[in-house]
């Protein structure tokens, strides 16, 4: 018995039409004692946002800003990490110490210029954040002093790949604490505030 098939009817696609972006429902509550992946972004579900290194840091500022995020990943010309940029480092010092070395304005500044760099980079193995609750997450945070943890995952032939990513704004924002912007002193303080109440 041959089976038949039909052809599908086309219908033109409307002007404006847009198109589905991945999405990822992380809980809006959370408890220090939860997994990890609770607050994780997991880049298997959502479009990281990137930027080129050879983009103006005006240019890679603004496009924090359009999509809500204080950190962009850095690729180069062949698509691999090249490093990261976050907020702090495009509103705090780099730009300034940048100009006061090199010479130029503001709008002459490159993300390669005051991006961290792959190579000084660290990143937290996939492995060890499932097995993590989100204390841990926010501990490892606070004794790195850092705003964002990259997660890698390993593939056989050992290659790593970034799969995941911690922000501790997110993080304090699921934990119901007041996000301080810029100011990553208060925004733990917050949180230590939120596990004193319980």
């Amino acid at each position: 018995m041959t089976t038949q098939y039909n052809a599908l009817a086309s219908t033109p696609l409307k002007t404006g039409s847009s198109f589905v972006r991945p999405t990822q429902a992380l809980p809006e509550r959370v408890k220090l004692s939860d997994p990890a992946s609770n607050v994780m972004t997991d880049l298997t579900k959502v479009s990281v946002v990137s930027v080129r290194a050879k983009t103006s840091m005006d240019k890679a500022n603004a496009k924090m800003i359009k999509y809500g995020v204080r950190m962009l990943l850095v690729l180069d010309d062949n698509e691999q990490l090249a490093g990261l940029i976050t907020a702090s480092d495009v509103l705090g010092e780099k730009p300034m110490r940048y100009l006061q070395n090199m010479g130029g304005t503001h709008a002459d500044i490159m993300v390669r210029d005051i991006m961290t760099p792959q190579r000084e980079l660290e990143a937290l193995n996939l492995t060890d954040v499932s097995n993590a609750k989100v204390g841990d997450i926010v501990l490892t945070l606070k004794k790195a002093n850092r705003q964002h943890s990259l997660v890698f995952s390993t593939s056989s032939d050992g290659m790593q790949s970034v799969c995941g990513l911690f922000s501790i704004t997110q993080i304090a924002r699921q934990l119901g604490a007041q996000v301080q912007n810029f100011e990553l002193a208060r925004t733990f303080s917050e949180i230590e505030a939120v596990i004193a109440q319980g």
